[in-house]
């Protein structure tokens, strides 16, 4: 309870410098103005994750919009933007590179790719059916702080390849000017909002600064790297990012079971790493809104967005946490604002691709960095001394994994580590009241029995003083795993060495039928229908 205040505490005063959670209320206008905004900082992303899976521009561009519009229309988290993603990008590069060495054409490569994104969006689709999404509730606190700061890293750290130019650093000047034009994005975004809140600060600072980047360019040209520029740094022989609409085609890949065998694992672990991300930015975003979205319609939605991208020419993808903040922060909270942001994004590719291509990267940097700002949880840096060292390992042990290696991987991690951490303090709690009572051993059992708590709790029992029946009351505990039932058969064999006998009360009906064979178990009292739940499903 301390912890929660402190937190909330250490928050305000990280709000109090940067709006990072701007409270707007939910109208067409926000969303309209936060979606444009978005559509702006999707365009190279979308292009840069293309060249990371080794195809085409417009194929990132086309899974930027149909993520986009399909998720907020059928996703459980109104508010939050899906697109082409890095995560999904670095699973299916390995793919479509490996077709390419086998002696196969591009054309043949990317037929298997959209193979695989329709089969990854099958895996999310029965997902959702099954209900799966629910389980994201069971990841600790500690593992979602070290999940968003890790995020925060990688946003950071992503923005590094606008300073260079064919790997190698911007030349003193165009350095100088791109940082203080990402300095003047920045400072807009900041101090905007203390004036008025009508129009999203940072699609203000995102057309300021294109047209003094634009007027900078005129009088010295090439001095302010654009989005066209970044296209043409991964691909010299392209001249434009306008494209027209997708179409609808069965992938190009043999329909044989050698072909199934090659997309399965990459369909499988981009399913996983997608739903994982999804939800993981579903709950922050459940966080900042102070609302409630729903995990397995958005397991649905971003299964069917993937299922769609396949069959029109899109290399999939899942939600997008920069983006989604800055639709947030920019008063986003409708499905209106993610469905503005698709349809904007195909306007530009279908219309107005001259004008994207002449803004500054330093624009969009600037707004990557506020989001950097506003998606890292600065409250987690006070809380070293507050709250268990096991959670600030947790923290760092998650947030270093997201960086060094995957998302979904670091989650595993964190998850593994904290349950880990959870059966090693409740193993030390395993204890027993006990008392005699006309002739009889009673040991009213406390704590959970499993294979944390094993040895604590053989250690309870005095096999040599204790009366000739021995009662074990089981009806403030219970019995979790089979290292539980190993261990009640060990005492009971323990018991019936020293000529004693054992009786179990009030132990769960699964047990009963695991111990049946125990012979030396005189008595079991059991509990009828009893049944355990880790989450309701109708909350889904």
């Amino acid at each position: 309870m301390e912890t929660t205040r402190r937190s909330r505490i250490s928050q305000k005063l990280v709000n109090r410098f940067v709006p990072l959670n701007v409270k707007r209320p939910k109208n067409i206008k926000n969303d309209i103005l936060s979606g444009l905004t978005v559509s702006l900082a999707l365009v190279p992303e979308a292009i840069a994750f293309a060249f990371v899976a080794g195809v085409d521009p417009k194929v990132g561009l086309y899974a930027a919009f149909m993520m986009g519009l399909i998720t907020a229309v059928l996703g459980g988290r109104p508010g939050m933007i899906s697109g082409a993603t890095g995560a999904v990008a670095v699973i299916f590069a390995p793919l479509v590179a490996k077709v390419i060495q086998s002696g196969q054409s591009v054309e043949d490569a990317i037929g298997y790719l959209f193979a695989a994104v329709i089969l990854m969006g099958l895996i999310q689709v029965v997902c959702g059916l099954l209900r799966l999404g629910k389980f994201i509730r069971l990841v600790p606190h500690p593992v979602m702080l070290g999940f968003v700061n890790g995020l925060a890293i990688i946003i950071f750290k992503a923005q590094f390849s606008q300073f260079t130019v064919g790997g190698e650093l911007l030349a003193m000047t165009p350095l100088l000017v791109m940082g203080g034009l990402i300095a003047l994005t920045m400072a807009i975004s900041i101090l905007l909002p203390k004036l008025t809140k009508s129009v999203p600060a940072t699609l203000v600072g995102i057309i300021v600064v294109s047209i003094l980047g634009i007027v900078i360019n005129q009088s010295n040209p090439g001095m302010v790297r654009t989005v066209l520029d970044f296209v043409q740094d991964g691909n010299a022989e392209i001249t434009t990012i306008a494209a027209g609409l997708p179409m609808f085609q069965f992938p190009a890949v043999p329909f044989s079971l050698a072909a199934f065998k090659l997309i399965l694992p990459y369909a499988v672990l981009a399913a996983a790493v997608g739903l994982i991300e999804s939800l993981m930015t579903l709950t922050l975003i459940d966080e900042l809104t102070e609302t409630r979205g729903r995990g397995n319609k958005e397991c649905i939605g971003q299964g069917v967005a993937n299922i769609v991208n396949g069959f029109f020419g899109g290399m999939g993808g899942c939600a997008m946490i920069g983006q989604s903040m800055i639709n947030i922060r920019g008063g986003g909270r409708g499905r209106l604002s993610g469905i503005t942001a698709a349809l904007c994004l195909l306007g530009f590719v279908l219309f107005g691709a001259t004008y994207i291509e002449v803004i500054p990267l330093a624009a969009l940097v600037g707004v990557m960095f506020m989001v950097v700002i506003g998606t890292f949880e600065w409250s987690s840096l006070r809380l070293a001394n507050k709250i268990p060292l096991s959670d600030v390992l947790v923290i760092v042990i998650v947030s270093a994994v997201t960086v060094i290696a995957d998302l979904a991987i670091a989650v595993l991690v964190g998850i593994i580590v904290s349950a880990l951490v959870f059966a090693w303090e409740h193993g030390k709690t395993m204890h027993a009241k006990k008392t005699e009572v006309e002739g009889r051993t009673h040991y009213a059992m406390e704590g959970p029995l499993f294979f944390g708590s094993v040895t604590s709790f053989k250690n309870l029992f005095d096999f040599k003083n204790d009366c000739e029946h021995v009662v074990i009351d089981f009806d403030n505990s219970r019995v979790w795993d089979h290292s539980g039932l190993e261990a009640l058969q060990n005492i009971t064999e323990r018991y019936s060495q020293n000529g004693k006998s054992l009786h179990l009360l009030n132990l769960s009906k699964e047990c009963q039928q695991l111990l049946g064979k125990a012979g030396n178990i005189v008595e079991l009292s059991v509990i009828e229908d009893f049944e355990w739940h880790i989450a309701d499903d109708q909350l889904d």
